[in-house]
């Protein structure tokens, strides 16, 4: 009997081994980061019709330049830059929807440069010189994004920055993630955020890493970056110890692109007070 006790213990043991490995052998791989939960949306059909077709917009800026830079993968990266007047440390990262960096991103980050004060401009490229012009290419830019390269072009553009510059990060939609994300990377570089309607980081490790306080505006009638993931994200910063200054208008995703049908002129007025209301005394 003692022995027949002692077989099956044994098996049993073997049995709960055996099962544990198959379990770690078949374990689901970690969640998708932030940025790649986003661009997942691309395949969802109902996100896609939810981005009307640009309208076109040309822009022409006497001040703006394309420039390049290497980047720590051995390529180089696109951007588009404006010089400040006076020579300073200040820099804003703007990084553009999913479109692309088109004229309308260029036209937002002269606007920025015009009103903020004495501060250098770049609008990153993180399609490295593709453009969409409707929404079915748009998602497939969006998809075709690897993490790595992207953080290389961010990382690249702080470099070029210098190690002096205080650095301050603006993004709408795909853009917005990825200011949050661009925030993170310059570390102890960053002095400020601005989101729009972007997927926000859900990893509070990764939250407790930023340097600087976050603006989020974002649209009640999102369906995608809705109500409830903004709620759990100002909770995630609360956790995380970091400063929210949460907007929230009764507008839909992309209402601040007036190239989009959806364009909510009141609701983007508000946002942008906001927005060179928080910019501003960060970048003196």
């Amino acid at each position: 009997m003692k022995r027949l006790y002692l077989l099956i213990l044994l098996l049993g043991a073997f049995g709960m081994a055996f099962s544990q490995s198959k379990m770690a052998c078949c374990h689901k791989p970690d969640a998708p980061t932030a940025t790649k939960r986003f661009a997942m949306l691309a395949s969802n059909s109902k996100f896609v019709m939810a981005h009307a077709n640009p309208k076109r917009i040309h822009f022409q800026s006497s001040i703006g330049k394309a420039i390049n830079y290497k980047t720590a993968d051995g390529l180089t990266a696109n951007a588009y830059e404006l010089k400040a007047k006076k020579p300073t440390n200040n820099y804003l990262l703007v990084i553009h929807e999913w479109y692309g960096l088109n004229d309308f991103i260029k036209r937002e980050a002269e606007k920025l440069y015009n009103d903020v004060g004495n501060v250098n401009v770049i609008a990153l490229d993180l399609y490295d010189g593709k453009v969409a012009d409707n929404r079915q290419d748009a998602g497939k830019l969006m998809q075709a994004v690897k993490e790595p390269r992207a953080q290389n072009i961010i990382k690249g553009a702080i470099a070029y920055a210098g190690p002096k510059a205080r650095i301050a990060t603006l993004g709408w939609c795909f853009g917005g993630g990825w200011s949050l994300q661009s925030a993170i990377l310059a570390g102890k570089q960053a002095v400020a955020c601005v989101m729009y309607y972007g997927m926000p980081e859900q990893s509070i490790d990764r939250l407790k890493m930023l340097n600087t306080d976050v603006l989020g505006n974002f649209a009640n009638k999102d369906q995608f970056i809705n109500t409830k993931i903004v709620a759990q994200f100002k909770e995630n910063m609360a956790k995380a110890g970091k400063k929210l200054y949460l907007h929230q208008f009764d507008a839909d995703h992309g209402f601040a692109n007036p190239s989009n049908p959806i364009y909510d002129s009141e609701a983007t007025k508000q946002a942008y007070a906001y927005t060179l209301e928080y910019l501003k005394p960060r970048l003196k």
